[in-house]
C-alpha cells in the first residue's frame, strides 16, 4: 500500500501554498498549524533543504467521527499536508492517505471516515493541477 496522496504542480511555491489552503478549505479542512520545515532545519541545524511547509489541516466532523470508533486515532489522523520543492524545483503537494488509519488499526469501522477524508483530500489536490 502506498501511504501518500500526491500531486506535482507547475506553479510558484508561495502560490501553491495559498492554493492548497483554499482547496482544503473548500473541502471542509481548516489550517490549525503551519511550520516551515526548511527554515526550522536551517535555524536549528544550519542545513539547507528545499523549501517545505507543513500545514496542519483538520476537518472537525471527520476527526470526531473517527474518535467515536477509535480512541487513539488522533495519532493517525491525516492532518499534515506538505508543500515542498523537489530536486527539479517543481512543487509537490502530499497528504497521508487516510486508508492508512484503517490498515494500521485494523478497525474496519474507520473505513467510512477514511473514504470520506480520502475523497476530500484527493479532490483538493486534484484542483491544484489546473491552478
Amino acid at each position: 500500500m502506498t501511504y501518500a496522496i500526491s500531486t506535482t504542480v507547475d506553479n510558484s511555491f508561495d502560490a501553491t501554498v495559498d492554493a492548497v489552503r483554499a482547496a482544503l478549505a473548500e473541502q471542509g479542512f481548516g489550517i490549525l498549524t503551519e511550520f516551515d520545515l526548511a527554515a526550522t532545519l536551517k535555524k536549528k541545524l544550519d542545513v539547507d533543504v528545499p523549501r517545505q511547509v507543513v500545514l496542519g489541516a483538520c476537518n472537525p466532523p471527520l476527526a470526531h467521527a473517527a474518535l467515536q470508533v477509535e480512541d487513539s486515532i488522533g495519532l493517525l489522523l491525516p492532518c499534515n499536508v506538505v508543500v515542498r520543492e523537489d530536486t527539479s524545483n517543481r512543487i509537490v503537494v502530499e497528504a497521508i492517505d487516510p486508508a492508512v488509519m484503517v490498515e494500521v488499526t485494523t478497525n474496519d469501522a474507520l473505513q467510512a471516515v477514511a473514504d470520506d477524508a480520502g475523497t476530500r483530500l484527493r479532490t483538493a489536490l486534484s484542483t491544484l493541477r489546473s491552478a
